[in-house]
């Protein structure tokens, strides 16, 4: 059998349901290469794509006379009054910072002001909204608080390093997450109302842009 032939098999391994493979097909209108079943793969992942949750922020207002640039976009933009916006950013880095606390924070918070520069903005602030295991937990505990650590000093370090400071959060403790934090980061940002760039493409022999 050719390595790169996709079966069945090789759709599931790549965590795709064949619900999901036949839409590829459809976008593309034939068969994915190997390589382009792996870019799928990637991009509707649980942690690309939300897969998940995506009916339960749907529920959330995306509309409004000030609203400039709903979802859809690496960040999300609303006019602030005076030729001014304000552009925002909420991300989960959950399984990255279970399983590199310092580092699966501070790159979530790095994702976020990346997302926000994209959009030709400038980052002015950062919070966040973090939930772990209890730390008391007498099996748990001293991980629960390795955890909680680690992922503090990750926000921290990439915000301080950057310039950007927090200027709020939450820290709740629970035993339902003991297994799985979560770690949402948040930014804010202003920008003239000129300066705003857009990372969608389209346009002959871009089917999936």
């Amino acid at each position: 059998m050719n390595p790169e032939t996709i079966t069945p098999e090789v759709v599931a391994a790549h965590n795709l349901t064949s619900e999901e493979f036949e839409r590829i097909r459809e976008l593309l209108g034939r068969e994915p290469t190997f390589v382009e079943l792996g870019v799928f793969s990637v991009m509707w992942s649980e942690h690309c794509s939300y897969k998940s949750s995506r009916v339960h922020l749907k529920r959330l207002p995306t509309t409004g006379a000030r609203v400039i640039v709903p979802p859809g976009e690496n960040a999300g933009i609303v006019d602030v009054g005076d030729g001014w916006c304000a552009a925002f950013k909420v991300e989960s880095h959950n399984h990255p910072s279970f399983i590199e606390p310092f580092q699966g924070a501070a790159t979530g918070v790095g994702g976020i002001l990346r997302d926000i520069f994209t959009m030709g903005a400038r980052p002015v602030a950062a919070m966040n909204s973090l939930r772990f295991g209890t730390l008391s937990h007498p099996e748990h505990g001293r991980r629960n608080r390795a955890l909680l650590a680690g992922v503090v000093a990750g926000i921290a370090h990439y915000g301080n390093a950057f310039g950007v400071p927090t200027v709020g959060g939450e820290v709740a403790c629970d035993d339902g997450y003991g297994s799985n934090p979560i770690i949402n980061t948040i930014d804010i940002s202003k920008e003239r109302q000129e300066q705003r760039y857009f990372g969608k493409t389209a346009g002959d022999g871009r089917p999936v842009a």
